[in-house]
């Protein structure tokens, strides 16, 4: 339920992603890309419906036990709402499914099957496949059976298979599909003609082979979904690793929170099946034909035509190449911006402090860390070159906590000092740290980033990078090392004081509250009053409510906010001072960025927090601030051009309704493309 002032974050966030399904359904962006924003829109809402609606759901019931009839209202209004929203979301979903892009895949001789036939010109081949590939991993389970013993897996599809027994009563069989072990897809050439078929249609086509001699009345995919949460206690003090494992191995066993099924299904078999499975207690959709189409991610097939040009990272490569990195960052900060300039530089930066002799030390932290990470390889190297290597792994970094584990215990084996955070405090911080001896002197070059170190998502996440050797800024982060190496959390502030650098549980806060009413003051004085902020999500209601302060006295405020924003811009009285764009385009806007106008004596801060209550108030995050004239200068051109956006960046009105910006036809402003001409011209 929305409120006069704040938008629900939920409803937020589904606005978010009705967004990028509205991607798929651009004619501006080439065929193969957008089916891969249908994947993009369908991973987002199987984790919505593992993340969130189970605490939408406990909350509603929270409020019912209470009695709080006014609240629990409110909160079935709110599971209304979502209910609309996505319902609505899916049909457009269909729509732009069977209606644009399968008929455009067709005029280019590309035949995906959509709840049709295997045509009898590949039917031998399909059928072949199914004998020699997939029948080996089909297991059907008779829910007749008495003691039958089912679990369905979290996302996991299945076929409801509806057979007449030889008594001449129905009875219900599922069938697994096993896309964990073989592709969703596949692929038939036919001359110049490519067939694509489903896994499922595949084993649809083939039942008579699974239930011989049997009546095959109907075949209906169907998905449960399950609460993703994780249960460490607080201040748990053993083993977190071993802890957050043993969780890990319960999370796809999790309470059912969705049954999606396909059309159909007669309600009596629907209703046995949720006995059978106890998912009485799951919100119950009727889909489409097929379920789980973030696997068109995988659609198999590859034509540069039909996808987005190509725009090569921008090598990077300060001096001549023989000095040290640590040597050049001495003399000059250097900021890198990815996707659009190369990461080499970052693995640079761990690579030279693996084997430079004079390197002592190496802090990190490491909040979601590649699966095959050169960065990972790089601190196991140093450990063994006789480092002094300390890594922060966060192990709470949903989804990616078996991955962070395993390559904890790869680094522990090495020597390296693996530290967790504790349960209660995610360390989502983006720094690292180096120590050097030169001459008889210590030192310190150091990395603050926005976005993970993660060469792999650094393919697709627009982040900034600063190496510096501030002095200052260097002495702070080295205290925030020491305080995270006792593994506590930050309850007495005071007991560490930053200056330089806003981090979260301190003073991050705090300061960005002064800022905006220095700002306040500027207007009320009749100065130029501005405030320019780019995140990923905006939802903490004491810094909400400072904007709307700012806005009625007269400052203006530009926000960039790509996914939840719970601020509602435009509302006379309370925001019209404020403007929110959404962009949406080829690479994930991620890179936060801060700008004070300060009566032209312009701030600029960057760093890992959003504006979202888990990073105020239950992580710890670095701000820091950027000094350089010449990088400060390039990341405001750099804003500057999003600002400008009316090609992919859309208007959040005071309705949560994602507004289209105007430009003169054919004239449309995409700031991404902008920026990646801007960084390629090489203008600082």
């Amino acid at each position: 339920m929305q409120s006069e002032s704040f938008f629900d974050r939920d409803l937020s966030w589904l606005s978010f992603n009705g967004r990028v399904l509205e991607e798929a359904g651009s004619d501006n962006v080439p065929l193969l890309e957008r089916i891969k924003f249908l994947s993009i829109y369908s991973s987002n809402l199987d984790e919505f419906y593992r993340v969130r609606m189970p605490a939408v759901m406990a909350l509603e019931k929270i409020h019912q036990s209470k009695g709080e009839h006014k609240k629990e209202k409110a909160k079935t209004e709110l599971l209304l709402q979502i209910d609309k929203i996505i319902n609505e979301q899916q049909e457009r979903f269909g729509f732009i499914f069977t209606n644009e892009l399968l008929p455009l895949l067709r005029e280019k001789n590309i035949h995906l099957l959509y709840n049709e036939p295997v045509p009898e010109n590949i039917k031998a081949e399909v059928a072949d496949y199914f004998y020699t590939q997939v029948m080996a991993f089909l297991q059907p389970v008779y829910l007749s059976i008495s003691g039958v013993k089912f679990f369905p897996e979290n996302n996991k599809i299945y076929l409801l298979t509806v057979i007449e027994n030889d008594r001449g009563y129905d009875e219900l069989v599922i069938l697994n599909i096993p896309s964990d072990n073989m592709p969703r897809f596949f692929s038939v050439q036919r001359g110049d003609e490519q067939f694509v078929v489903f896994l499922d249609d595949i084993i649809k086509d083939n039942l008579s082979a699974i239930f011989k001699h049997a009546v095959i009345k109907g075949c209906y995919s169907f998905k449960i979904t399950r609460d993703a949460q994780l249960e460490v206690e607080d201040d748990y003090e053993g083993d977190v690793a071993r802890k957050i494992e043993e969780q890990l191995s319960k999370r796809d066993f999790g309470l059912a929170t969705r049954l999606l099924h396909e059309p159909g299904v007669e309600e009596g078999h629907l209703q046995l099946l949720i006995m059978a499975l106890k998912l009485q207690n799951a919100m119950v959709i009727r889909g489409g034909c097929y379920h789980n189409l973030k696997d068109l991610m995988a659609f198999p097939v590859k034509d540069a035509a039909m996808s987005y040009d190509k725009w090569p990272a921008i090598a990077v490569k300060p001096g001549d190449g023989v000095l040290s990195l640590f040597d050049l960052v001495e003399k000059k900060d250097i900021m890198l911006h990815p996707p659009y300039q190369s990461y080499d530089l970052v693995l640079r930066f761990f690579n030279e402090a693996a084997v430079d002799p004079a390197v002592t030390e190496i802090y990190v932290t490491l909040y979601r860390i590649a699966s095959d990470s050169r960065i990972g390889n790089a601190l196991v190297s140093a450990a063994k070159n006789g480092k002094k290597v300390s890594v922060l792994v966060e192990l709470k970094a949903r989804f990616d906590e078996a991955n962070n584990i395993r390559w904890a215990k790869k680094m522990s084996k090495a020597g390296v000092k693996i530290i967790y955070s504790a349960t209660t405090l995610k360390v989502h911080a983006k720094i690292a740290l180096v120590k050097r001896k030169k001459d008889k002197r210590i030192t310190y070059t150091g990395l603050l980033a926005t976005g993970n170190m993660n060469e792999s998502t650094a393919r697709l996440y627009t982040d900034h990078i600063l190496f510096t050797a501030h002095a200052g800024i260097l002495r702070e982060m080295e205290l925030l090392f020491i305080f995270l190496g006792h593994r506590k959390k930050a309850g007495n502030p005071g007991l560490i004081t930053f200056d330089q650098l806003l981090v979260a549980q301190f003073n991050l806060q705090q300061r960005f509250l002064e800022m905006i009413d220095r700002e306040m003051a500027n207007a009320l004085e009749g100065k130029p009053a501005i405030i320019t902020i780019k995140m990923n999500n905006l939802e903490e209601k004491v810094l909400i409510n400072k904007l709307y302060e700012a806005s009625q006295a007269g400052v203006q405020v530009r926000l960039i906010v790509r996914s939840i924003c719970c601020l509602r811009p435009g509302v006379p009285g309370l925001s019209e001072n404020i403007t929110v764009t959404r962009i949406v385009d080829r690479y994930l806007e991620h890179g936060r960025i801060f700008v004070f106008h300060n009566n032209g004596s312009t701030e600029l801060y960057m760093g890992s927090a959003d504006w979202m209550n888990r990073n105020v108030y239950r992580r710890i995050e670095v701000v820091f601030p950027v000094y350089d004239k010449g990088i400060k200068k390039q990341v405001l051109e750099l804003l500057q051009l999003q600002l400008q956006d009316n090609g992919q960046a859309v208007a959040i009105d005071q309705h949560l309704n994602n507004i289209p910006l105007p430009s003169e036809e054919g004239k449309a402003f995409c700031s991404q493309k902008a920026i990646y001409q801007f960084l390629a011209a090489g203008k600082a």
